[in-house]
């Protein structure tokens, strides 16, 4: 088999799903399939069964029969595994072939950036924000609900469910849309019941509700966001943002914070080049280059 058509998988996997491709660098991605929640340190076996589930899914949609995928060479970028030991423990715990496990960060900036120098603001349920160059990816936050992550998906959530809480125990006024959400969960009680369940995903159900809140003018929603906009701010300016220079939001929530920055964060911004899948299969053909070169 040559350089050119050794297998490759590429994962993308996040607190809320994972998406996988699989394909060639001759050829390209000739399969895609999608799966449950891949953070690898929320719930290690279920993250595992999961990605494997979506890649056998993937090479289905590819025409491969399952035994190619032992050969192949994979890129996983997954939320939950930014230490070398779970990255060790992911990779060893994965039926492939030479196999390389990242935190979702550098998928992430490959996709969005491929080699550019730029800025990056990745909102999803998670919180990415980075800079390359020359090469070199420095990030900040991102470290996971209980401690970081803010601007978030789960992190306006959860902000928001505490804004209710604060409305409905008369800490502040209620809101139309602190309002209607105690309604819905049943006040408190039900804004407690569900708290005790919830994990990240489940919180970032609420962003697109606050976000559609916010473009009302509702005052909770306005306050919240605000919030997160002036964290992600500080965030680029301690990576070094200069007026000026590249800027990309991406993930399903980034780009809805674009109304709520400050224009000198908007001078120079730009699209994202791909998506962290994408990124995900660019690091997996380089590392089967790096491989066959050995």
């Amino acid at each position: 088999m040559t350089r050119a058509h050794t297998p490759l998988i590429a994962v993308d996997g996040g607190g809320t799903g994972c998406r996988v491709a699989v394909g060639t660098a001759a050829d390209g991605v000739l399969g895609n399939a999608k799966g449950g929640p891949a953070n690898v340190s929320t719930n290690f076996d279920h993250a595992i069964s999961n990605i494997v589930t979506a890649v056998h899914a993937a090479a289905s949609d590819a025409g491969w029969s399952c035994d190619v995928l032992a050969q192949a060479v994979a890129h996983l970028g997954l939320a939950g595994a930014d230490l070398d030991d779970m990255q060790r423990k992911t990779s060893t715990s994965l039926p492939f072939g030479p196999t390389r496990v990242s935190g979702d960060r550098q998928t992430t900036v490959a996709g969005v950036l491929g080699d550019q120098d730029g800025f990056v603001v990745a909102l999803g349920t998670g919180t990415i924000i980075a800079r390359q160059k020359a090469g070199i990816i420095k990030t900040v936050s991102g470290w996971g609900f209980q401690l970081s992550d803010q601007a978030s998906g789960a992190w306006l959530g959860r902000a928001l469910l505490s804004r209710v809480l604060d409305a409905d125990e008369a800490l502040e006024p209620h809101s139309p849309l602190t309002r209607a959400i105690c309604d819905r969960m049943g006040g408190v009680q039900g804004v407690f019941a569900f708290s005790t369940t919830a994990v990240p995903r489940d919180y970032a159900q609420f962003a697109p509700e606050l976000f559609a809140a916010g473009t009302q003018g509702d005052v909770t929603a306005l306050d919240i966001l605000q919030a997160g906009s002036r964290y992600v701010e500080r965030g680029l300016t301690a990576l070094g943002f200069v007026p000026g220079e590249v800027l990309s939001l991406s993930g399903g929530v980034g780009p809805h914070f674009a109304p709520y920055l400050q224009e000198s964060f908007k001078t120079n911004m730009h699209d994202p080049r791909g998506n962290a899948l994408q990124g995900a299969f660019m690091l997996a053909r380089q590392l089967a280059e790096a491989s066959a070169a050995r």
